[in-house]
């Protein structure tokens, strides 16, 4: 990045934390002691997803938890289950779907507030551990499946599913620990954070859906953690999470460094955003080590999945 000129500095307000109520203290899942060895956490958040009613969800990984919260910011608990659930999306029909990593893709029922399989595995293999998902203007799923993977091991996979068909395609299986993606507006690019190779790749998609000519896109900084989650915005800028350096980097879309976004909280995990708020303007950005949920105002309106009601 140091090509550019220095991006500006924008500092986010904290929206919401999670209640105490709902933090778990006194022990430690093994998701905590596979991925934070050392730490104790009473939450870890991610998967941020507006519905319709302006309504955002999020996931607790380690504890298998999915919330919700209005846009008073009163936080509900919709269901707590055997899994480890990180990315969700809600599709253009009104489903919520998760990407855990113990499960696979599932699907989950905010009434009953319980979860189903979608997809568990790949002919006869299993999945890696799936990470996070984004829906096109088809309706079409791709998931990344990253597992354990990174530049030791640079086996991680990006999918695309056809949900009518159950088609599955691989559209990548060299990824180093792919983890956020999102797709610029005319649905040509998309975009995959690789989490511990600290870059973004590009990933060209034809009319006939095949791939080739990907690079990288952008390289990050580095340090102690990667790219993570990602947002589009209307004008084709991508917003990218730094988890581990708690921030939020904007790039145009020739690369260009335009803005960074950072955390005014203890915690240094920024890993996934989501574009909703007054004219889906707003950014919110989840902060995984303190349970927090940081908002932005952004120069440009996010691109929509659907309509969104406002945030009060």
């Amino acid at each position: 990045m140091s090509l550019y000129p220095p991006p500006e500095t924008v500092q986010t307000e904290l929206w919401t934390r999670m209640p105490d109520e709902f933090r778990r203290r006194g022990d430690i899942p093994h998701w905590v002691a596979a991925n934070r060895p050392g730490h104790t956490l009473d939450s870890f958040l991610e998967g941020p997803s507006f519905d319709r009613d302006g309504n955002l969800y999020v996931t607790d990984i380690p504890y298998g938890r999915v919330f919700r919260i209005d846009p008073n910011a009163n936080w509900t608990l919709v269901a707590e289950y055997e899994g480890w659930p990180n990315g969700l999306k809600i599709h253009r029909d009104g489903r919520i779907f998760i990407t855990d990593y113990r499960r696979g893709i599932v699907l989950l029922d905010p009434t009953r507030g319980t979860v189903e399989p979608v997809l568990t595995h790949r002919k006869s293999e299993s999945f890696r551990g799936v990470n996070d998902l984004f829906f096109d203007a088809r309706g079409r799923m791709y998931f990344t499946d990253q597992g354990q993977t990174g530049l030791h091991d640079p086996t991680g996979r990006v999918y695309r599913y056809d949900l009518a068909s159950e088609r599955l395609d691989c559209i990548i299986a060299n990824a180093p620990s792919p983890n956020g993606l999102v797709m610029n507006p005319d649905e040509t690019i998309l975009y995959v954070a690789m989490t511990r190779g600290n870059a973004v790749w590009r990933v060209p998609i034809f009319r006939d859906d095949a791939t080739s000519k990907v690079s990288i896109f952008t390289a990050m900084a580095g340090g102690n953690g990667g790219a993570d989650g990602m947002a589009m915005d209307s004008e084709g800028s991508l917003h990218v999470c730094d988890a581990g350096n708690a921030c939020v980097w904007s790039f145009s879309r020739f690369g260009e460094p335009r803005h960074r976004y950072c955390s005014p909280t203890a915690g240094r995990a920024t890993t996934n955003c989501a574009f909703g708020g007054t004219d889906n303007r707003e950014l919110f950005i989840t902060e995984s080590e303190t349970g927090s949920i940081l908002r932005v105002t952004t120069q440009a309106p996010g691109q929509p999945m659907f309509a969104h009601a406002e945030i009060r």
